[in-house]
């Protein structure tokens, strides 16, 4: 899967495999975790590196696979820890070097695999012997050119199986008796140069020794015969494939003792086997001569052979067999495959009544007589594939009575006639698929009462062929399996009048998949009275629906294969179809085209434990759908469209970190959308984004309001003036600019802003003479603002409405805050329109210095002339004119010109 580091998995896993990664090194830590661990293999990765005490919490590890890696040494703690181990795979490695207590820990180790490393010299490899129980020890391919027992040990050890296979051994020498329980021994392809040294002081040293691998030695004949012999007394099995350049009666010679039992002479270029070659092994029970260039055979050539039960002569050059075999009437098994024979006779299998396995698959055989088999009374197994029959007809009439496995695939058959197999009654498995079967007659495989598995893929059967004729699948009541995948099935109607498969009440696997043209739908009546029905494959058929009661008679149903069909649409799956078959474990909806897996939610698949469905267009997994699915162990969705975003926040966070459901590749899944991160693995996204995280939240709000509060605590204390003056600024602001927009002509001619206080003044004196006298028309609140309005807002239209504003200031006045209002107001639009539009009225000798506290009116007073009533005995006369005259002045004027 591409890993760089040790994945998480699951504490309580006790079989691990990470092999074919990118591990370059094991650290501690990497399974601290995981002390259940029993099986681990992490194997073909880079790794060089083992941290001393990186496998100390292994102490239930009883295999360990380290094979093919770049391990240059065996620490002394790299294995440190490992208290159970039984299993250690070390070979095609770098290893030149094996730190004398290196293995000292490993107390219970029976299994050491080193091959393929640069040892070199045999005494690299006496600190594995630390380990007192070990006996299985592989050390081919190291170069090692000697082999002195001295080296290794000089006490007994407990080894059982040696391997020192490709090694250029040029000595072998065996001084003390090291090996007293050595039961198989490995020098295939060794003494490369041909001169090896054999030096076993004493002849029982060996003698233990039953199975010995003798291949392509690459050794002179004398030293082969100074090898042999030390074995002989005690050899059951021998290998001495590929030894071309020795002579094979010589060989065998050497070799054969009446306790040898198995010989195998694979690959030798053997063409011609002479009459007496066997004769020192009469009492073989197995004789390997495949892979030779044999071309006849004689019944002499056997006639030794007393207790032959295995006889294997497959890839050769045989044509014919002549009655070669008569004389073996011990023989079990017999393999003649791969050979070009193209004619059987009657007699060619005469007294082989204990014959039970008989292989003639690749020959060119066409036909077969009913008197072939006669003899063949214990013939359980027969394989007659590819081959070139046409028909079968016959064959079978005379038996073989006892046959419970017959193979006829990769043949010519286009046709199985009725009664075909029916006196092979004990028929458990019968294989027809690679032929040319398009009809099958009824009643074919009548009385087959125990046939369990019936093959007939990859042929030309048609819907017709299946329903043309009622009986086709009858006489075989206890059939479990029947294969029909890569055929020519395909349906049109949505019900069948006649259900191929309703006499087979057994069947427990149905396969349909891969049909040339597509089964393009599947009948509702199509699975009747497949009532045990288990698992059915109906993959790359080319369907673009499933009818809701296509598993109505199916109900034991608990593997499903729908993989690589067109089911795109949303209502192509149904989810009432998987109502019926609750017992549903295993879904394959693999490179179907789904964009959703919704029609999960409602399909009542609570025992459902492995989904796949990779290579569709699914962009999102989501939360109900995966608590829908309680028992799922087992999730492949790679090569699927995901959308890196939030609506995957769970199905990311939960494939990383569940403990009962493995999602396979889950590193490899990529997203697709948005553009952005197209590309990018899933694993990467960012899920903390999505998270909304509450507690910091009511952090945030509490901290903004205690800020704020301690801020506007802190603005009321000392700039609520300010606030409230910028308050009615904007106020008269959105009133300037709305009047601006109307262009409303005024109402008024003055405003006069006043005190209450000062009421009196103002009906005596100003009202008589300005509206009077003069004319004017003035605004006032107490007979102006209108009733049930807000008084700002009444302030703000009344100065607005006028053209000028008079403020009558006396000490109350100063202290008033709806009057300190008029006076913002009416200052802003002083500012705000450049006009002559304020009057300052004086009705009090008021000092400058007492102005201070009123900011606004003290500025207003710095920069602008002002009328003073006049004190009392004086003349009035001059106020009111100057009055008159400021309120005659132009709109024009600026505000800084006095007014006299």
């Amino acid at each position: 899967m591409g890993f760089f580091r040790i994945p998480w998995v699951p504490k309580n896993t006790r079989i691990l495999d990470i092999s074919f990664n990118a591990f370059a090194q094991i650290q501690i830590g990497d399974f601290r975790h995981l002390s259940n661990l029993q099986d681990l293999n992490i194997s073909n990765n880079k790794i060089s590196q083992i941290q001393e005490g990186a496998l100390d919490n292994l102490s239930n590890l009883t295999h360990l696979n380290l094979a093919r890696n770049r391990l240059k040494a065996v620490s002394s703690g790299m294995l440190h820890g490992l208290s159970s181990l039984l299993v250690l795979r070390l070979d095609d490695n770098n290893i030149k070097d094996i730190e004398e207590s290196a293995f000292s820990m490993l107390q219970n180790l029976k299994v050491l695999n080193l091959t393929q490393n640069h040892l070199h010299y045999i005494d690299r490899v006496k600190p594995v012997l630390a380990s007192p129980c070990l006996e299985e020890l592989y050390i081919g391919s190291n170069n090692f050119d000697v082999f002195n027992s001295y080296e290794m040990s000089t006490k007994p050890l407990s080894l059982k199986r040696l391997d020192l296979s490709n090694n250029p051994l040029a000595t072998f020498q065996l001084t003390d008796n090291i090996f007293p329980s050595l039961d198989h021994l490995d020098l295939s392809y060794c003494g490369q140069n041909g001169t090896m040294t054999w030096n076993v002081t004493e002849k029982t040293y060996l003698t233990s020794v039953q199975t010995l691998y003798f291949m392509d030695v690459h050794m002179s004949a004398q030293s082969v015969a100074d090898v042999l012999p030390s074995f002989k007394n005690s050899l059951n099995k021998i290998r001495l494939n590929r030894n071309v350049e020795l002579n094979k009666t010589k060989l065998l010679l050497n070799a054969c003792s009446p306790t040898l039992r198995v010989v195998r002479l694979n690959a030798n270029r053997i063409k011609h086997l002479a009459d007496h070659m066997f004769d020192p092994c009469s009492n073989l029970t197995e004789l390997d001569l495949g892979e030779n260039e044999i071309s006849k055979l004689s019944q002499r050539m056997f006639r030794g052979f007393t207790q032959l039960k295995k006889l294997l002569l497959q890839i050769n050059k045989l044509t014919r067999i002549t009655n070669s075999f008569q004389t073996l009437s011990t023989l079990e098994f017999l393999d003649l495959s791969r050979n070009s024979i193209k004619e059987l006779t009657c007699d060619d299998f005469a007294n082989l009544t204990r014959v039970k396995t008989l292989y003639l698959y690749s020959n060119k055989i066409s036909l077969i007589d009913s008197c072939l088999f006669k003899d063949l009374t214990s013939l359980e197994v027969l394989k007659l594939g590819t081959n070139n029959l046409l028909r079968i007809g016959d064959a079978f009439s005379n038996g073989p009575h006892s046959l419970k496995d017959l193979q006829i695939n990769f043949n010519k058959l286009s046709k199985i006639e009725k009664y075909t197999f029916r006196n092979l009654s004990q028929l458990t498995s019968l294989t027809l698929q690679d032929n040319q079967i398009s009809e099958i007659e009824g009643y074919a495989f009548e009385e087959l009462n125990n046939l369990t598995s019936l093959l007939l893929s990859s042929n030309k059967i048609t819907a017709g062929t299946l329903t043309r004729h009622l009986n086709v699948f009858s006489g075989m009541p206890n059939l479990q399996q029947l294969d029909l995948y890569a055929n020519s099935i395909s349906f049109t109607d949505n019900k069948l009048r006649h259900p191929p498969f309703k006499e087979l009440k057994q069947l427990r696997v149905l396969t349909l998949h891969s049909q040339r043209r597509g089964i393009r739908k599947i009948p509702s009546n199509l699975l009747q009275g497949l009532s045990s029905l288990e698992m059915f494959y109906a993959g790359n058929t080319n369907l673009g629906h499933l009818n809701p009661d296509t598993f109505k008679f199916s109900p034991q149903l608990w593997f499903l294969d729908l993989s690589k069909n067109a089911l795109s649409e949303d209502n192509s799956i149904p989810a009432e179809t998987f109502h019926p078959i609750s017992r549903l474990t295993k879904l394959i909806l693999s490179r179907t085209q789904l964009r959703s897996l919704n029609f999960l939610l409602n399909a009542n698949l609570s025992r459902l434990s492995t989904l796949r469905a990779w290579g569709n267009e699914i962009d999102v997994i989501n939360k109900t759908l995966i608590q829908s699915l309680p028992r799922l162990e087992v999730l492949d969705l790679h090569k699927n469209t995901f959308t890196c975003d939030c609506h995957n926040e769970f199905f990311i966070e939960w494939a990383m970190k569940s403990n009962s459901t493995q999602v396979f590749y889950f590193n490899k899944y990529i997203c697709s959308y948005p553009r952005s991160l197209r590309g990018m693995s899933l694993s990467a996204f960012n899920i903390e984004s999505c998270t909304l995280n509450i507690d910091f939240i009511c952090f945030l709000c509490s901290s903004i309001v205690v800020v704020l509060t301690l801020v506007c605590s802190f603005v009321w204390q000392f700039l609520r003036y300010q606030v409230i003056y910028a308050y009615y600024l904007l106020l008269a602001f959105f009133y300037d600019s709305k009047k601006k927009q109307n262009g409303s002509r005024f109402q008024y001619d003055a405003f006069i802003s006043y005190n209450t206080q000062d009421e009196p003044w103002v009906m005596e004196e100003l009202i008589p003479k300005l509206e009077g006298e003069q004319g004017w028309s003035l605004c006032l609140h107490h007979r102006d603002f209108e009733p049930g309005r807000p008084i700002i807002d009444n302030i703000v239209d009344g100065i607005y409405s006028s053209r000028k504003t008079i403020c009558l200031i006396t000490r109350n006045y100063l202290r008033s805050n709806w009057c300190s209002s008029e006076v913002q107001v009416a200052s802003f639009r002083l500012f705000d329109e450049q006009k002559d539009v304020l009057v300052l009225v004086f009705l009090e000798d008021i000092p400058a210095h007492q102005l201070s506290p009123y900011h606004r009116m003290r500025k207003l007073v710095k920069k602008r002339t002002y009328l003073r009533w006049p004190k009392p005995g004086e003349d009035t006369k001059i106020f009111w004119q100057k009055l008159k005259m400021a309120l005659e002045t132009k709109e024009g004027h600026k505000p800084e010109t006095a007014i006299l």
